[in-house]
């Protein structure tokens, strides 16, 4: 019995006891640690993990440092029980959190279509695109002999509804024909991008951002391929490229552009890049987890 008189009294022997609805592990002082604390703080920490990789690089990292600042303070306020600096660091976490979204809306546009592209969240969006890819194939074929420029968007998880409003609405079946006179050049909805959701064509003629890049492993990129990056750096899309100089066909995916794509291969990468199955997103959670960032 001596030897328990020892211990330290703001230090107990780590020991799970049933306390109500919480499982307590150990108590510190008068803060009592529980399974549930935790796992809240595990989870907390993987949330501030995953935005520190998703801003690294840009100015909102200094942002949301000084907002995980403040919330340290204004926790160890209320554990002191400092009323009215809590209050005060509480109105201030209020401002910085509604000033934090608003001036950076780029930033957490790229997270969220960072957890858009996550396999585990297309497993759940079924989508019927076999048809449309081997339209699209042959379609893309065709232009690519005649040297004729197009650019065709697949949507995945996220939409771009507002991308799609700026063209003219079609809602038609995906079909060889119809794009090939979609992008005649003396059709008056060749100037543009196609917009793909599962079977159905949404729209054409649609006005695409432009990426910053400019070149590409060497070539000068026109407008475009420039419109193809640009709609892949911020949608969960896969873009496919006709040179209306060369011929060469291209993928946009991620911001990444792949060049020189044959039509067989092309059919292969479309099939692959659109088609997830719930098997191979879950084996690839990990890997998408350490690198989306």
């Amino acid at each position: 019995m001596s030897g328990l008189s020892s211990v330290p009294c703001w230090l107990q022997t780590p020991s799970i006891t049933l306390n109500g609805d919480t499982m307590e592990l150990f108590r510190i002082g008068f803060l009592s640690v529980s399974l549930i604390d935790i796992l809240d703080i595990a989870l907390v920490s993987f949330i501030f993990y995953r935005l520190y990789l998703a801003m690294q690089g840009t100015i909102a990292i200094q942002i949301l440092a000084g907002l995980v600042l403040v919330l340290g303070f204004s926790f160890l306020a209320q554990a002191a029980n400092l009323k009215a600096m809590s209050s005060i660091l509480r109105t201030v976490t209020d401002i910085w959190v509604v000033a934090f979204i608003i001036l950076f809306q780029p930033e957490l546009r790229r997270l969220l279509v960072l957890v858009g592209r996550s396999p585990i969240v297309r497993s759940f969006l079924k989508m019927n695109v076999d048809e449309s890819i081997e339209e699209v194939a042959g379609a893309v074929s065709e232009l690519a002999r005649r040297k004729t420029g197009a650019l065709i968007v697949f949507v995945r998880a996220t939409g771009i509804r507002m991308h799609a409003e700026t063209g003219t609405r079609l809602d038609a079946l995906v079909s060889r024909t119809l794009l090939l006179s979609i992008f005649h050049p003396r059709s008056p909805l060749h100037d543009g991008a196609v917009v793909i959701k599962d079977r159905l064509i949404e729209a054409a003629r649609c006005t695409l951002p432009l990426s910053s890049i400019t070149t590409w492993q060497g070539h000068l990129l026109g407008t475009r391929h420039r419109a193809g990056l640009g709609i892949s750096e911020q949608a969960d899309v896969i873009v496919v490229i006709v040179s209306e100089e060369t011929g060469v066909i291209s993928i946009a995916e991620n911001g990444a552009l792949f060049r020189e794509i044959t039509p067989s291969l092309l059919r292969k990468e479309l099939h692959a890049r659109l088609n997830i199955d719930s098997d191979r997103s879950l084996s690839s959670l990990w890997r998408t987890l350490r690198t989306s960032g």
